[in-house]
């Protein structure tokens, strides 16, 4: 069955939640980048918009302003989620926000944020920013344009925006540190079975 998650979303609403799932969102997601972390964690300058119970989207999209606060969104792909770790336990615990999506993993700052605040992080697959694109209904508003394009806090309503896989739930659960215990054993198995087959290699 389709996993549909609604916003405003409630911390009940996650918590059958685990690592490697698959879900989808429909409402509000709002790009939040490097700078607007950095605005509200190093300079205490609040947010425009209210992230309570929303979700934030680690990415630079390509919108195209067609005038009269009319804006279309073009390409919006994932960028890496790893930039944002130091600010991201603060971050969610100042914002409310239930769901980081981005790409690749994050670390144990984001997984005490999630497990102390039940929130999500969740990858969105690269290489799709144009299908991703398609799933922004509108854009409902923009903040911070003052940044660029790139970093402005764009507002949109999405519908069964995704696939986005869990990869830190909220007990804190992580599947990329899970899956570098798993990988890093299973190279040392096959170390250990062809090194007697290449010693003359040495």
């Amino acid at each position: 069955m389709k996993r549909i998650l609604t916003t405003p979303i409630k911390d009940e609403d996650l918590k059958d939640i685990n690592i490697g799932d698959i879900i989808y969102l429909t409402g509000t997601i709002v790009t939040c980048r490097d700078v607007a972390h950095r605005r509200l964690i190093e300079e205490k300058i609040k947010l425009p918009v209210d992230l309570n119970g929303l979700a934030i989207f680690h990415a630079g999209p390509i919108v195209k302003d067609h005038g009269n606060d009319k804006y279309e969104m073009i390409s919006i792909g994932p960028t890496t989620s790893m930039r944002m770790e130091k600010f991201e336990k603060e971050f969610i615990k100042e914002t409310g926000v239930k769901l980081i999506v981005g790409k690749g993993g994050m670390g144990k700052n984001t997984e005490e944020g999630c497990r102390e605040n039940k929130a999500l992080h969740l990858v969105y697959p690269a290489g799709n920013a144009v299908y991703a694109a398609d799933k922004v209904e509108y854009i409902k508003e923009v903040h911070w344009t003052d940044l660029g394009m790139p970093e402005s806090l764009w507002v949109c309503e999405v519908k069964e925006f995704g696939p986005l896989i869990v990869s830190i739930d909220t007990e804190g659960n992580n599947i990329f540190e899970r899956n570098k215990v798993e990988f890093n054993r299973k190279k040392d198995e096959q170390y250990e079975r062809i090194i007697k087959d290449v010693r003359f290699i040495k």
